[in-house]
């Protein structure tokens, strides 16, 4: 199995234990693109919704294209009810977009004069499963002149809130954290953006804090698509050791989470499209 088609095969407990983001960043995400009524948006891979009903709440012409198809249907499940939600169950390095695109106003066109673009594209936790050709090149092409790309992540810590819990729990990865296959996107430079055409490329930071049983970070733990790939008898080992050191710490770990957010723009305008305005 493709290790980006992994999350597929856990969607109820991906849904419930992976983490969500703060309203702080929505709210800066939307001012920022100017998302609401009569805006068009495309989510990148949202799993089962991490990073969804905000935007979607925001009233924009909503599209997700989801890889997996237990994720797409728990998607459906949850949001078909909504009149400005859609979704397709397919691959974003592949799929033909035209059918999404349709028709706009001349505020909203691309190079062509009559197809009308994403005002938003955003991602959490997604593009880097995507080569950096694709991701950006393709985003650039289906974004409106001005248009943003957002990718979202979250990067989390416990040491600070509990030393000691945090050495117990190195001395079980030193000991039992051997996946099958290391995971192989820690390389994707979310900056790299500007060498494919983007501008004004900038972070925003937002927190946060998790506080969990030894139970409930087993299972949040479990979805880790590397942590998913511990073989036997090691995988066994691993997770019981995970849950006996929170319980030997009172039973809670606390996570201090930090929500981050790369933005980038498509220019207003680009070469091509100036060279065919003049024209």
């Amino acid at each position: 199995m493709e290790f980006r088609k992994i999350f597929d095969t856990i969607p109820e407990q991906f849904d419930k234990f992976r983490p969500r983001y703060s309203q702080e960043l929505f709210d800066s995400l939307i001012a920022y693109a100017k998302i609401g009524t009569g805006k068009k948006v495309l989510e990148i891979g949202p799993g089962t919704g991490q990073a969804t009903e905000p935007i979607l709440n925001t009233g924009c012409d909503y599209n997700a294209i989801e890889l997996g198809e237990h994720l797409y249907a728990k998607m459906k499940e949850k949001f078909s009810d909504r009149p400005n939600f859609n979704i397709v169950n397919d691959d974003f390095i592949t799929h033909d977009f035209s059918d999404m695109l349709g028709t706009g106003g001349p505020n909203n066109t691309g190079s062509t004069g009559n197809i009308r673009k994403f005002d938003l594209i955003y991602s959490a936790a997604t593009i880097q499963w995507i080569p950096e050709d694709i991701a950006f090149s393709k985003t650039y092409d289906l974004l409106a002149h001005g248009g943003t790309l957002a990718m979202l992540l979250t990067k989390s810590e416990y040491k600070s809130t509990n030393p000691a819990l945090y050495d117990d729990i190195q001395k079980i990865y030193d000991a039992y954290f051997k996946p099958e296959t290391p995971y192989p996107h820690r390389s994707f430079h979310y900056q790299n953006a500007t060498n494919y055409g983007y501008v004004d490329f900038e972070e925003r930071d937002f927190y946060g804090k998790r506080e969990m049983t030894a139970d409930e970070y087993v299972a949040f733990s479990g979805t880790h698509c590397d942590h998913m790939v511990i073989a036997e008898p090691y995988k066994t080992k691993f997770f019981e050791g995970l849950h006996n050191a929170v319980l030997a710490h009172g039973n809670k770990i606390i996570f201090n989470d930090t929500y981050v957010m790369y933005l980038t723009k498509k220019p207003e305008w680009d070469l091509q499209s100036r060279h065919l305005e003049l024209n």
